[in-house]
């Protein structure tokens, strides 16, 4: 029996999504899943998988573009697999503290394809993140990497529990 094929998406401006979608794919590995990891803009055809995790950046309540374009224009694909979305946003650990739902145009997306879950992460910005927003930040005090591996490997067995039990 082969293994199931899953795609891991995601649409970054900083790196700190790919970092979780790259944990994500390497959890869903090593639970036996052949799992794909690629940003969000490279993906045209999701038709080739068997489930898609698709991730996305939150800025200022907004998901990333590039998560949001990959959803639609694979609308009609991903509503015939499991999917699963995810941000990552909050530079606090809230989102280890409880469940944050989605934001507003990311509960459009998973209506608009059928989606299982979402699930939030923490984001990231530290002194290798770009720009002079996340430096404006860091000089506040308000940056840190929030990501928690562990949150992130536990979801991820979640999705691999539920594609073996399918």
């Amino acid at each position: 029996m082969t293994a199931k094929k899953v795609l891991v998406a995601y649409g970054t401006q900083h790196g700190a999504t790919a970092g979780i979608a790259e944990q994500i794919g390497r959890t869903l590995r090593e639970d036996g899943l052949d799992a794909v990891v690629l940003p969000a803009g490279k993906v045209h055809d999701v038709r080739a998988y068997d489930a898609v995790v698709l991730g996305g950046s939150l800025y200022a309540g907004h998901w990333s573009g590039k998560a949001k374009r990959c959803a639609e224009r694979n609308a009609e694909s991903l509503r015939h697999r499991p999917v699963w979305l995810f941000s990552s946003g909050p530079l606090d650990r809230s989102a280890e503290d409880h469940d944050i739902p989605p934001v507003p145009a990311v509960a459009r997306q998973m209506q608009l394809i059928g989606a299982r879950e979402h699930k939030t992460f923490g984001g990231s910005v530290t002194a290798g993140t770009p720009g002079l927003v996340a430096r404006s930040m860091l000089r506040q005090g308000k940056g840190g990497d929030y990501r928690a591996p562990e949150h992130i490997r536990s979801w991820a067995h979640h999705i691999s529990a539920e594609l073996a039990a399918a």
